[in-house]
């Protein structure tokens, strides 16, 4: 049995997306954009992401994989620590560098995802232990936790018919239907109620 990794590039495709609407929310007025639930959403996943990473998988990596693979590992904890100071300056900008920390960090994140997806994931499903996976996915959730209502829904929203159905059919019955008749339509009435520039209809 294989490492199913599509929670995972579910994630980054979530994470492309809403750096995509950062960018566009960079032309409202100052301060808006920190005020968003768009802000608040990405910032607040793609910590409980990154923090499980460092964590849970890469340390089990450093356990199982050959020598010559650590640099990697060491590079991927290294674009981690260059994401933190990317979002703590969009945070303080004013509306002079608004727009220009917004572009740092996009480029940033950016670059990060597709490093870990040509060259670490491959690596995790040749050598991790489902065990280990599982681990790390299970940590994922637990900090999600009471925010899974709003979770799921920013996950798939807008994501591809596929991969939504991939991920939907992965989780429990109960899971599914919350996710239909609450989650997602309350998530869709916070996206339209949040503010201008921040709407979305969610998947």
């Amino acid at each position: 049995m294989s490492i199913d990794m599509t929670m995972m590039y579910a994630f980054h495709a979530a994470l492309r997306r809403e750096l995509d609407r950062v960018a566009r929310l960079t032309e409202t007025p100052d301060g808006l954009l920190k005020a968003t639930v768009t802000w608040e959403l990405f910032t607040t996943y793609l910590h409980i992401h990154h923090t499980s990473e460092d964590d849970a998988l890469w340390p089990a990596l450093r356990k199982v994989v050959p020598e010559t693979d650590l640099a990697l590992l060491d590079a991927m904890e290294a674009e981690h620590s260059v994401i933190d100071p990317a979002l703590a300056a969009v945070e303080s900008s004013g509306p002079g560098d608004l727009a220009e920390n917004v572009a740092v960090l996009r480029d940033r994140l950016t670059a990060h995802l597709r490093h870990e997806e040509h060259e670490t994931l491959p690596l995790i499903a040749a050598t991790l232990p489902e065990e280990e996976w599982a681990r790390f996915g299970a940590l994922h959730r637990r900090r999600v936790g009471d925010d899974t209502a709003r979770y799921l829904p920013w996950l798939l929203d807008s994501a591809a018919d596929d991969l939504a159905d991939r991920v939907l059919n992965s989780l429990p019955g109960p899971i599914r239907t919350a996710y239909r008749d609450d989650w997602l339509p309350g998530y869709r009435t916070m996206r339209v109620t949040s503010g201008p520039g921040d709407t979305s209809t969610g998947s």
